[in-house]
């Protein structure tokens, strides 16, 4: 079917909109000096640490957020919309109010986290921790509303079947559900693992930005544009094409419902 016209200008025109601050990015990078910038430790320790962040937090978001989405997907229970609200609220709220909301139920005199101190001695502010754990809670929504949509639009036929011929519910999410999630698991990792490795609001309010400890990539960047702009050029540079480096092939792969491309 021949698409209408107008909705292809307004699809250029969207493209064009995401296109341009790349093609910015891209045409004010240092390109002769890229080498040396690149090289150097104060663009080297945030990437290492952004990865590590970023790893680590698309972990525990897999632990966690899987056994939730399939118990708001599959779990008849009071509460559940506001359930999903809360989980969902990383998504809208700001990230500087998150990581204040972190700050006061973690922190050293917080809700929580005065009893983590006290009892286990663990301080989660101003840590690398701390950092991993802003990333969790941001990137933590993305993940389930991925997989909470796969397991919501699929049947489970299969699943009822093998419980009236017996099957234990351990033997079936382990042999029919898990499996047949794959592809929404990839998907949602790669979508948290990007929120991740982006986050900034919630970091630098809950984790602080020290070097070496819980300045990551974005932290990095920003405090470059203050004082060397081709540093920050370079930084941005870096996080685009790990970004790309790591959507591109989980998109081609992992996301449900794509249509083959020619």
């Amino acid at each position: 079917m021949q698409p209408p016209r107008p909705i292809l200008a307004v699809a250029a025109v969207a493209t064009l909109f995401i296109s341009l601050p790349v093609i910015g990015l891209l045409q004010r990078t240092p390109w002769s000096s890229l080498d040396e910038l690149l090289s150097s430790e104060s663009v080297i320790r945030p990437l290492l640490l952004s990865l590590l962040v970023s790893v680590i937090a698309a972990l525990v978001v897999i632990v966690l957020g899987t056994p939730l989405a399939w118990t708001l997907a599959r779990v008849d229970m009071p509460g559940r919309r506001v359930i999903r609200a809360l989980v969902l609220l990383p998504m809208v709220l700001p990230p500087v109010v998150g990581g204040t909301a972190l700050l006061f139920a973690l922190g050293r005199r917080g809700l929580i986290g005065q009893w983590l101190d006290r009892w286990f001695g663990l301080t989660l502010p101003f840590t690398t921790l701390g950092a991993i754990v802003a990333a969790v809670f941001v990137a933590l929504p993305f993940y389930v509303i991925t997989v909470e949509g796969t397991l919501e639009s699929g049947s489970d036929e299969l699943e009822q079947m093998a419980s009236t011929l017996g099957a234990k519910p351990t033997g079936v999410l382990r042999r029919i559900t898990l499996p047949r999630l794959l592809p929404a698991v990839g998907a949602g990792t790669a979508l948290a693992w990007a929120r991740a490795l982006g986050e900034f609001g919630a970091t630098i309010t809950f984790a602080g930005n020290l070097p070496g400890r819980t300045q990551t990539l974005p932290l990095a960047t920003f405090l470059a544009l203050e004082s060397d702009t081709e540093e920050a050029l370079a930084l941005s540079l870096v996080m685009l094409a790990v970004s790309l480096a790591v959507l591109v092939p989980m998109r081609s792969r992992w996301l449900p419902g794509r249509r083959t491309e020619q």
